[in-house]
């Protein structure tokens, strides 16, 4: 290891960042996922890249106090430096055909699931970045706009355009699994669902 790959304080505790890492790595994964669109091999790599630039600034970081807030910031920023490099990359099309199972079950709310993460998957990266801190991780429109350096307008407006869209998605995901519950396995209607005998 070179002097400028060691952390910033000589005599740092690996040892800490090492538990760091153990005890926050998958919340921070999770995020990842999340803000990549559900792209496994990305949000590995970017949380890699960020651990990486953490541990180099880590007595930084830890003098702060809590650094799970900051190396989620960290995450964020990261992610949108990449949506800028990625910004030609073209959007993958939901299909939401396969989803036919009825609601209700354990089938049936996982299938709800994965519909919703496709759908966040779909958005801009923005507006993704927005749902995913405002209520996967539970944060104010005021800690929204401070970590994508916006305004509480800009988060509120966000917010909106893709609560509208994730709504407009799960209608149609909705219609397509009721038609898929009123024909039988033979493709005929099924009694004591709207036909009559």
């Amino acid at each position: 290891m070179s002097l400028g790959d060691r952390p910033d304080i000589i005599g740092v505790d690996d040892a800490s960042f090492e538990e760091f890492v153990a005890g926050s790595s998958g919340r921070l994964f999770t995020v990842a996922i999340l803000l990549t669109g559900r792209h496994r091999a990305e949000a590995e790599d970017l949380l890699q890249d960020v651990l990486e630039r953490a541990y180099r600034r880590w007595g930084r970081i830890t003098r702060k106090g809590d650094p799970e807030p900051y190396v989620r910031q960290m995450l964020v920023n990261a992610a949108a430096d990449r949506w800028r490099r990625l910004r030609y990359r073209r959007e993958e099309p939901l299909a939401l055909d396969s989803v036919v199972v009825p609601a209700g079950d354990e089938a049936g709310e996982a299938a709800d699931r994965d519909v919703l993460l496709r759908a966040l998957a779909m958005l801009p990266p923005r507006q993704r970045a927005v749902l995913v801190l405002r209520y996967f991780q539970d944060l104010s429109e005021a800690q929204t706009a401070a970590i994508m350096g916006c305004s509480i307008g800009t988060v509120k407006s966000q917010s909106s355009r893709a609560l509208a869209k994730l709504r407009e998605i799960s209608a149609a995901s909705n219609a397509g699994k009721r038609a898929g519950c009123e024909a039988a396995p033979d493709g005929r209607r099924q009694k004591g669902l709207g036909s009559h005998g």
